[in-house]
């Protein structure tokens, strides 16, 4: 079954939680989406509030998908503005999550075409995403049509001693 869409739902209180704990849950399940784990709600939230203050007071905006049979939060992404006059004809993807339980049934992809869909259908050249190289990440934004642009060797640090490239991802959309 299909995820459920909503663009820029309205930012709830009970809507930020879910997503934070989405986040969390995401975070201790390894993703990689600016924590390393173990990470409680509690740390993950002061970074949710900054990424929830670009939607809530513009003009970053807000992509969920719901569990078609739940309804539970399931996958999540923001569209992120440049903030930028000679770069308003493209948007970043950020935290682009599938919820743990939820990953494997072709979510992420669905996630990624509905931004597609939505990205064509306000006229934008392009998508751009960064990721945290060595865990096969590439492949699977690659099979969604993005294309490795860049590639900064060891940028991320998790660990002493324990550094991964920060990749730069591409949908042209011309």
């Amino acid at each position: 079954m299909a995820l459920i869409f909503t663009l820029d739902p309205q930012l709830t209180p009970g809507l930020r939680d879910e997503i934070t704990t989405l986040w969390t849950d995401v975070s201790n399940a390894d993703g990689a989406v600016g924590f390393v784990p173990p990470v409680t709600a509690a740390q993950v939230r002061p970074t949710a509030d900054k990424q929830f203050a670009g939607v809530a007071d513009g003009p970053d905006r807000l992509l969920t998908g719901r569990d078609p049979a739940t309804g539970g939060l399931a996958a999540v992404l923001f569209f992120e503005d440049q903030r930028f006059d000679l770069m308003a004809h493209w948007q970043l993807l950020k935290r682009v999550m599938v919820a743990p339980e939820h990953q494997g049934r072709g979510y992420g992809a669905e996630l990624l075409a509905e931004a597609e869909r939505l990205a064509r259908a306000w006229g934008l050249s392009g998508l751009r995403l960064t990721l945290r190289g060595g865990r096969d990440l590439e492949t699977f934004y690659a099979r969604s049509g993005y294309k490795e642009v860049g590639r900064v060797p060891g940028a991320i640090r998790v660990a002493p001693g324990e550094e991964y490239d920060d990749v730069t991802m591409w949908l042209d959309l011309r």
